[in-house]
C-alpha cells in the first residue's frame, strides 16, 4: 500500500454501514487473485489501468475502495503464498467475507481447503470464482467437482461459461437462463438459446433445489419436489439470504482476458453479501482489562478502531490501515492509541511493549490499490488509511480519548524460522537497533529476540521468503545492510559421573597475599535436579565466614562452564576440606578456589554436553503422515503418538533436539507438500551424541 495521490474517480464516502461491502480475495499462489483484483476494480472504476502482477504484490495486501451496485466495496487482495500469511490475517480480520479464488487448471490445495474450514468456524460468508479458463486444460466442471470434494456440498455454480472454440465470450446463468456477455467493457445480456438447453437441464434443478433447501420458508423444499413451480424472484432471494448467511457458496467463472464474470461478481458482492453491522465484532476492554459493553457497528457510538496494516512510506513515513468497528473516525481528532500485543499474548513480545497513549489524526485517504485520495471521515464498518499515524504499530486499537478501548487482536501466526543477524559494518550496528523496531511495529509476524545466551539478534521468521523481503527492507527503505551467520544453540554442561576437585590460590607478593584451599567431591543430579552445595569440613579447615564464598566461586565457575563455555547445571558440590590462612585469606580468596576446585573436577570424561529439546506437533494431511514421521525420525526425534481427527489430518507428537529444526519451517513445507503446520515447545535437556559434542570443545 503507497501513499502516491492521484485522482481517480470519484471518492466513495458512505454514509451508512448499510452501504459497505468488505470482501477479501485469498487463494493460493498462482491462482490468479491479483489479477483479478486489478480487474474487478478497472470493472467498477474505468479510469483506473489493471496494473501487472509483480514481486511485491505477491508478498503484500492491497486494497481498493469502489462504489458499485448501489455500494461502496472495499476489496482486498491477499497473497497466496505461506510465507505471508500475515497479510492474509490481517485481510480477513478487516473484512465480511471472503471470495475464494480457484484455478481452473490447478484445483484447490491443502493450505486452502484448511483456510476454508476456518472460515467455516467463523462463519464467514464465502463464495469461489474459478479463474485461468482459457488455458487449455482448463476444466469447469473439474474443477466444481473439486471445489465441491473440498468444501462441501452446498458449493455450486451460478453460471457455467459460454465459449467459442477455446475462447470464454459468456457466462450462462442456471438461474436466469441468460447469457451474460461483456463487449468492450459493456454488459450485453441475450436470451439462453437451444445449445444451452442440455447444460440448463443437468444444473439448473439441483441448484434451484439447493438454494431452496436453505431457505427460511420451510414449505418451500416440500412444495418444490411436489412439482410446484417456485418463482424467480424467490428463488433469488432465498440464494442471497443463504449467501449473506454463510450456509451457500456461489462459483462464479471468470475471465479476465474477455471481462466474462467480473460483474457477475460485483453484483454478487453487492446484493449478496452481508454489511459490517451483520458481521460479528471482537471483544472491547479498557486498557486496565475491564469488559466494555459488546461493540455496535454504530457511526454515533464512541469510536473503536484497529490498526490491520502499517507500511512506511519513502514519501509520507508511516501509514496505517485502519477498520473501523463503532464510531465514526474524523481528521484532526485526538485519539486514544492502546498496544497490549503482550498482554494478549500472555507473555513479553520483543518490540511490541504495551503502551497507552494519546495522538492527533492526519489525513484520511481512501486506497485504489496504489493511490491514496484524502476523505472527509471513516464510518463504523469502514477502511482508511491514515498517514503519519507514528505511535500505532499494527494490531493497536484506536478509541474516543474521553473512553479509551482495547479490542482483542485476531490469532496471529507463530514464526518458527529463526535467522541470526549481524551488522556489515559500525555504521549499520548505530542504525540497527531503530530499524528493526519499525519492522516490528508494522509487521507482527516477525518476532526479534536479544539471546543473552549467544549474544546473536535473531528474527524469527514464517520462511525463508519472508527472510529475503526482511532483509531487503533493512537494506532499501532503511539503508541498514545486515549479514546473516549460522545460529548457536544454547547448550548446556552437565556431570555423568561424580568427580573431586582441588582448588589452590596463593600468592604472595609483599603485603598481604591471598591464601585459600578447598577440596569438593561432585555428583551429577536428575535432569531439573538444579544446584546444590552441602559443607561437610570438619575442624574448622575451612573458617565459618569462607564457606559462603567457596559457594560463591562454584556458582560463578558453572554460569561461565568449564568444558566448553556452557552454563554448568544439575549438579551437586560437597566441600569436605581445605586450609586458610589468619592473615591472608578472604573472600575473594575462597570464590576463586572454589571456582579452581570445580574446573580442576572437570574432564571430557566426566561431564557431557546437553542439548535443548523441544515437543513438536507437527498437524498434517492424512496422505503425508508417513513421510513426516520418518522426517521425524532422522532428525534424532522421537515419534511420541499419532492423532487422527477423522476430517483428513492427523497430529504428529514428537520429542525433537532443537538443533535438528532450526529450518524446519522451510523442510517440512517440502515433505508435507504445503499441507502441515507445526508448533514448538522447549520441554528440557538432554545429553547431545558425543560425535555431535566434539564441534563444540575446545581443539
Amino acid at each position: 500500500m503507497s501513499a502516491k495521490a492521484a485522482s481517480v474517480g470519484p471518492v466513495p464516502v458512505p454514509t451508512r454501514p448499510e452501504e459497505l461491502r468488505n470482501v477479501v480475495l485469498v487463494g493460493h499462489s498462482g491462482s490468479g487473485k491479483t489479477t483479478l483484483f486489478e480487474h474487478l476494480v478497472a470493472a467498477a472504476v474505468p479510469e483506473h489501468r489493471p496494473r501487472p502482477t509483480d514481486d511485491e504484490r505477491s508478498i503484500q495486501m492491497a486494497v481498493a475502495s469502489v462504489a458499485t451496485n448501489g455500494v461502496v466495496l472495499n476489496l482486498i487482495d491477499t497473497p497466496g503464498y505461506p510465507d505471508f500469511v500475515g497479510e492474509l490475517r490481517a485481510g480477513l480480520r478487516a473484512a465480511d467475507a471472503a471470495l475464494f479464488v480457484v484455478s481452473a487448471s490447478e484445483g484447490v490445495d491443502a493450505a486452502t481447503r484448511a483456510l476454508w474450514q476456518e472460515c467455516a468456524a467463523l462463519g464467514t460468508p464465502r463464495a469461489v470464482a474459478v479463474t485461468k479458463l482459457d488455458v487449455a486444460r482448463a476444466d469447469i466442471e473439474g474443477t466444481v467437482a473439486l471445489c465441491r470434494e473440498a468444501f462441501g456440498d452446498l458449493v455450486l455454480p451460478l453460471y457455467l461459461p459460454v465459449r467459442s472454440g477455446p475462447a470464454v465470450v459468456g457466462n450462462l446463468g442456471l438461474l436466469t437462463r441468460q447469457v451474460y456477455r461483456c463487449v468492450d467493457g459493456e454488459p450485453v445480456l441475450s436470451p439462453a438459446g437451444p445449445e444451452h438447453e442440455a447444460v440448463l437441464e443437468t444444473h439448473r434443478g439441483p441448484l434451484i433445489e439447493a438454494i431452496i433447501q436453505e431457505s427460511e420458508d420451510d414449505t418451500l423444499l416440500e412444495r418444490y419436489l411436489g412439482g410446484e413451480e417456485i418463482g424467480l424472484d424467490t428463488v433469488i432471494a432465498d440464494l442471497m439470504t443463504a449467501v449473506s448467511r454463510g450456509t451457500f457458496f456461489p462459483v462464479v467463472p471468470v475471465s479476465t482476458a474477455s471481462g466474462v464474470g467480473l460483474g457477475e461478481l460485483l453484483h454478487l458482492f453487492a446484493a449478496a453479501f452481508p454489511p459490517p453491522t451483520m458481521h460479528p465484532l471482537p471483544t472491547a476492554m479498557t486498557p486496565a482489562g475491564r469488559a466494555l459493553p459488546p461493540l455496535q457497528c454504530d457511526p454515533d457510538a464512541p469510536l473503536v478502531a484497529e490498526v490491520v496494516r502499517t507500511t512506511n512510506d519513502a514519501y509520507v513515513g508511516r501509514v496505517s490501515l485502519v477498520r473501523v468497528f463503532s464510531g465514526t473516525m474524523r481528521p484532526d481528532t485526538v485519539v486514544h492509541v492502546s498496544g497490549h500485543l503482550a498482554g494478549f499474548a500472555g507473555h513479553e513480545v520483543e518490540g511490541h511493549d504495551d503502551h497507552d497513549e494519546d495522538e492527533r489524526i492526519g489525513l484520511l485517504s481512501s486506497p485504489l490499490g496504489e493511490t491514496m485520495r484524502p476523505k472527509p471521515d471513516a464510518i463504523a464498518g469502514d477502511l482508511c488509511a491514515v498517514a503519519k499515524l507514528s505511535r500505532a504499530e499494527t494490531t493497536d486499537t484506536l478509541s474516543s480519548k474521553d473512553s479509551p478501548a482495547v479490542v482483542e487482536p485476531w490469532v496471529l501466526p507463530e514464526p518458527l524460522l529463526p535467522v541470526a543477524i549481524r551488522p556489515a559494518t559500525k555504521s549499520d550496528e548505530d542504525k540497527l537497533a531503530g530499524a528493526l523496531q519499525r519492522l516490528v511495529a508494522e509487521d507482527p509476524t516477525m518476532r526479534l529476540e536479544h539471546n543473552a545466551e549467544t549474544h546473536q539478534v535473531v528474527l524469527w521468521t514464517m520462511g525463508q521468503a519472508h527472510v529475503d523481503v526482511l532483509l531487503e527492507r533493512l537494506r532499501e527503505r532503511y539503508t541498514v545492510t545486515v549479514e546473516t551467520e549460522p545460529l548457536r544453540v544454547p547448550l548446556r554442561e552437565a556431570f555423568i559421573v561424580p568427580s573431586s576437585g582441588h582448588g589452590r590460590h596463593v600468592k604472595q607478593s609483599g603485603g598481604h597475599g591471598q591464601y585459600a584451599v578447598c577440596d569438593i567431591t561432585v555428583e551429577p543430579l536428575p535432569r531439573g535436579g538444579g544446584f546444590e552445595f552441602v559443607d561437610k569440613v570438619v575442624g574448622g579447615a575451612v573458617p565459618r565466614q569462607f564457606i559462603a564464598s567457596v559457594e560463591k566461586g562454584v556458582r560463578a565457575q558453572a554460569e561461565r562452564g568449564c568444558l566448553a563455555g556452557f552454563p554448568m547445571v544439575d549438579f551437586k558440590v560437597t566441600l569436605t576440606d581445605g586450609k586458610a590462612h589468619s592473615v591472608d585469606s578472604s573472600d575473594m580468596a575462597f570464590q576463586t578456589a572454589g571456582a579452581l576446585a570445580l574446573r580442576d573436577a572437570v574432564s571430557e570424561a566426566t561431564v557431557a554436553l546437553l542439548e535443548p529439546v523441544d515437543s513438536v506437533k507437527v498437524v498434517v494431511d492424512d496422505d503425508h503422515v508417513g513421510p513426516v514421521m520418518t522426517d521425524l525420525q532422522t532428525r534424532r526425534g522421537r515419534v511420541l503418538g499419532t492423532e487422527p481427527d477423522g476430517t483428513g489430518w492427523t497430529t504428529v507428537h514428537a520429542e525433537v533436539p532443537e538443533s535438528e529444526i532450526v529450518r524446519y519451517a522451510i523442510d517440512l513445507r517440502s515433505v508435507s507438500h504445503g499441507t502441515a503446520g507445526f508448533t514448538r515447545e522447549r520441554i528440557g535437556y538432554e545429553q547431545m551424541p558425543a560425535h555431535l559434542a566434539k564441534a563444540h570443545l575446545p581443539d
